[in-house]
Order: structure tokens, then sequence, then C-alpha cells
């Protein structure tokens, strides 16, 4: 059974940083692609990065602008996502997403962990 436990959220302010943590168990971690997600009160699920098997390929959206950094440590079974320069507007739960392949192939959103909170103060 896949799990995902996300870690890392909580109360920052403006500009601020976190690095949020998803320990994956259940299945051969190394040899899927892995994303994050968020959702924003009142809005749905959002995608935010993904990153290949090997964690050579990274991909964003446009919000992000460079504030964002996904990486994975295949060795620990888990998935970071390093946040800097914080908005208002980044606040939301973030989820980590297990891909059905290696590399990118689109955006998933299932299946997921039950997300950590991340609130950014202005």
């Amino acid at each position: 059974e896949v799990q995902l436990v996300e870690s890392g959220g909580g109360l920052v302010q403006t500009g601020g940083s976190l690095r949020l943590s998803c320990l994956a168990s259940g299945f051969t971690f190394s040899t899927y692609a892995m994303s994050w997600v968020r959702q924003a009160p009142g809005e749905g699920l959002e995608w935010v990065s993904v990153l290949n098997a090997n964690g050579n390929r990274a991909t964003y959206a446009d919000f992000v602008e460079g504030r964002f950094t996904i990486s994975r440590d295949n060795a620990k079974n888990t998935l970071y996502l390093q946040m800097n320069s914080l908005k208002p507007e980044d606040t939301a739960v973030y989820f980590c997403v297990k891909l059905p392949y290696p590399y990118y192939t689109g955006n998933y959103y299932q299946p997921r962990g039950q997300g950590t909170q991340v609130t950014v103060s202005s």
C-alpha cells in the first residue's frame, strides 16, 4: 500500500522559508517520479512541481518563479520542497503525489498523503 507522509509545514512571515518533506513507503520510491501539489482555502488542487525518478529533471509551475526547489533522497525514500521568499498567496495545504511513471507525463493528484499546512502571514 502506498503511504505518503508530509511534514515541515508551519507559520512563517512573508519572505520566509520552509522545507517540506514527504516520507514514502509501500513502493519502490526510486523508480517513480514525484510531485508536489497544493490546495489553498476554498480552492481546488494546484500542481506545484515534479521531479523524475533519478532526481535530475525538475519542472515547476509558473508561479514558483525560481523560489522553490524540489529534490529527493532515494536512499531515504524522501521527497523535499525547499520554499524560499514565501508569499501570502503560497498559503495552502501541500501534498506529495506519486506518479505512475519514472518521468513526468502529466499532472497527477493521486495517490497523495494527508498534507502539511503552510501559512504565510503578511
